[in-house]
């Protein structure tokens, strides 16, 4: 489960985010929609430990900072960003012993082939595309083996392929009881695989949904509702 609980942040006197309270619960696809400015870069932040914040943050009902709720999170940022010097292969390996994860090689090798990098772990970080480093950061993210991930446009730069296998690596995630919350402008993308909703715009959540209360109804239908069509 990820709940937020009371989220606020201020720039100086500007208050990108007042009181936002949501809740993914445990198993679940979460969707963070809206606008540029709604404040949804600076929630993903904060619950990624990158912002100071005023509120809470669970993570599996731990709290967030905490040493155990790090151990269990996975976060993918919009914006990948690697060491230069380092192959794909040892940003595994650097992940894997700074989580103290438990994955076998041989899950490494399957994760790797799934998103063909195996024939690039040789590649430095400074040698490969944007998409590329979008599909280590995602490795790297499920070598963790998280029971919460946080994946912030997760789908910009990747390939159809690539896109067609990160929707069902999230599906089975889910399967396993994992917890994801994906902020995305890509309504498309995730048009058929969302639980619950999230619509923010000038820092406050306007509108949640779930799919079962919406049934068959389009996503982009509901955002444009609450949004004025703005987009």
């Amino acid at each position: 489960m990820l709940d937020i609980q009371g989220l606020s942040k201020k720039y100086g006197d500007y208050l990108a985010v007042d009181h936002v309270s949501f809740t993914v619960p445990t198993g679940k696809i979460g969707i963070l929609l809206g606008p540029n400015g709604a404040g949804k870069s600076t929630i993903i932040k904060s619950i990624a430990g990158l912002l100071r914040y005023e509120g809470g943050i669970g993570i599996q009902k731990m709290e967030a900072h905490s040493m155990e709720a790090k151990k269990i999170f996975a976060y993918v940022p919009e914006l990948p960003a690697m060491f230069d010097a380092l192959t794909v292969r040892e940003h595994i390996e650097y992940v894997r012993k700074a989580y103290d994860s438990n994955i076998t090689d041989q899950e490494v090798e399957a994760i790797l082939t799934r998103f063909e990098l195996e024939d690039k772990q040789d590649k430095l970080g400074n040698e490969l595309s944007k998409g590329m480093m979008q599909k280590v950061s995602i490795c790297c993210a499920l070598c963790i083996k998280p029971q919460v991930i946080l994946l912030d446009e997760p789908m910009v730069g990747l390939d159809p392929k690539a896109i067609k296998e990160l929707k069902e690596v999230i599906l089975e995630l889910k399967e396993n009881g994992v917890t994801i919350l994906i902020s995305t402008h890509m309504l498309e993308m995730v048009e058929n695989i969302w639980d619950v909703m999230f619509v923010m715009e000038k820092g406050h959540i306007i509108g949640s949904y779930s799919k079962e209360e919406v049934g068959d109804k389009e996503l982009d239908a509901l955002f444009f509702e609450l949004t004025g069509g703005e987009k």
